[in-house]
């Protein structure tokens, strides 16, 4: 779906003027809690169309010269080599992958804090590591009773035991390379040692979702829920916000049910607490930059129904809980959807039965839906490539991009030397040969140059996908899910 819903241009310049005007709040210091991705935020992309994945990267470029970023991570997750999901890498290898980007796009990283530090070995080492690099490395100790023996938090055997993270710019970004790496403590710990220091530094959180100016059920912030069944967040009508200004506000739940503990925590360290609810915490404007509302709704059902899909196939390969499932089905019913409402859906099982084998489908986005079918050849989605990349250029269904005598070779290689008992070719395989044939001809040419033009459109497989199918139809850009046999 390419139709855009979201202005990112108004986005980035509301969010950087808002940021730097909460900065203005306290004595021009403020730590900035960073929740979810700072950059590859392809959630905010789907649900949002017209939000580019790196929108908060290129936010924070605006304010480059005002900040300054500390990277935390906890000790525990690199002893326990806890991997990104997404990603495949441990945290501690996802640390410098994140300075290492960051530099190269321009921006201070200031040092990195390893946060409830018990005297784990692999920490140590890890922080050997990265002081050879020329980073600053700081500890950050676990607090008996945390986070609710406010009195032993805040003193001198809690945050006072901690490191002091020097820093230099008034804007100090707290990011991490996944939840649970101890962001939030890392901010009130500096708040602490501010204060012991003379200086009235805030804090606040940047977290894009569930956005708090959006309906507690629209579908956008339900595709968050859904988005996060794993973790059990549910979305909730913030009541500190509500019983103080009258004003409905969503939060989700674990900020409001912390909200006590940290307003306890500020009226320690500063007397009073700035802030009456959670809602007062958070920075986000993206709520303020929806141009369509209609798109991002169809957009964020697009979103619920995919997120289902990808929890069975978690939960086929034993990576996702029974009780994931249930909550996503939940966050359906709520989105008044069901999977037969992406369209997609029913016209490739449709499809699968009257074929009698797999087949795939693509909506276009003037709402035509072309297939893929299986064949001696192809499989049912690299089928469906061809067949679509034909119809944007125009181009007779009944014409070879790819002359059958140049796949045989091909499935000969795949077969006969590299092992592999599917002769048909993937995704991936279809365009390498596409690639070649556009060299002599000009229809495959015309077909090639085609290829950005899928970006966003749904497409829905009758059967599991190969792994590498999965990954190209990602690199596409295109929104996929796929049946699956559950065990």
């Amino acid at each position: 779906m390419n139709k855009i819903g979201f202005d990112n241009k108004k986005y980035l310049d509301m969010q950087s003027a808002h940021i730097k005007e909460r900065i203005s709040h306290f004595d021009n210091k403020l730590y900035l809690e960073f929740g979810g991705k700072l950059f590859d935020d392809y959630h905010a992309s789907r649900v949002l169309p017209g939000f580019e994945p790196s929108s908060k990267l290129q936010m924070l470029m605006q304010l480059a010269d005002h900040a300054e970023i500390v990277i935390a991570i906890s000790a525990a997750d690199i002893e326990k080599h806890k991997v990104r999901g997404d990603l495949g890498i441990t945290y501690d290898v996802e640390v410098t992958r994140l300075i290492d980007i960051y530099r190269e796009k321009g921006l201070y990283v200031g040092s990195v804090v390893i946060t409830q530090y018990s005297g784990q070995n692999s920490a140590d080492v890890f922080k050997g590591k990265l002081e050879k690099r020329g980073l600053k490395v700081y500890l950050h100790y676990l607090i008996p009773g945390y986070p609710h023996n406010i009195a032993k938090i805040v003193s001198e055997e809690g945050y006072g035991k901690n490191d002091y993270i020097e820093t230099s710019r008034p804007l100090v970004v707290i990011t991490a390379p996944g939840p649970g790496s101890g962001k939030m403590a890392t901010c009130l710990s500096q708040l602490y040692h501010e204060h012991m220091r003379g200086v009235r530094a805030g804090y606040a959180k940047f977290e894009t979702f569930p956005i708090w100016n959006l309906p507690l059920k629209h579908p956008v912030n339900l595709a968050y829920e859904a988005a996060t069944a794993d973790l059990n967040d549910v979305n909730m009508i913030d009541p500190f916000h509500l019983e103080t200004y009258g004003i409905t506000t969503v939060n989700y739940n674990r900020d409001v049910e912390i909200f006590p503990v940290l307003s306890a925590i500020f009226e320690r360290i500063y007397g009073e607490s700035p802030y009456k609810s959670p809602t007062d915490m958070g920075v986000n404007m993206a709520g303020n930059c929806i141009v369509d509302d209609a798109v991002c709704q169809e957009a964020s059902k697009q979103e619920i129904i995919r997120r289902y899909y990808e929890s069975l196939n978690k939960f086929a390969d034993d990576r996702a809980s029974e009780q994931e499932i249930f909550k996503i089905e939940m966050v359906m019913s709520q989105a008044k959807i069901s999977k037969e409402y992406r369209r997609v859906v029913k016209a490739a099982l449709d499809m699968a039965s009257e074929q009698g084998a797999p087949a795939a489908a693509i909506e276009m986005d003037d709402g035509t839906i072309h297939y893929g079918k299986t064949s001696d050849l192809l499989g049912p989605c690299a089928a469906m490539i061809l067949n679509s990349l034909k119809a944007l250029a125009h181009i007779n269904h009944e014409i070879h991009l790819i002359s059958p005598e140049a796949i045989k070779p091909i499935q000969d290689l795949k077969t006969l030397y590299l092992g592999s008992k599917n002769p048909r070719l993937h995704i991936d395989e279809v365009l390498i040969a596409l690639s070649i044939s556009a060299a002599t001809d000009e229809n495959a040419r015309k077909a090639l140059d085609m290829l950005p033009m899928l970006r966003g459109l749904q497409v829905h497989c009758s059967s599991q996908l190969a792994k590498v199918d999965v990954e190209t139809l990602k690199k596409l850009g295109l929104q996929a899910t796929m049946e699956v046999t559950l065990p």
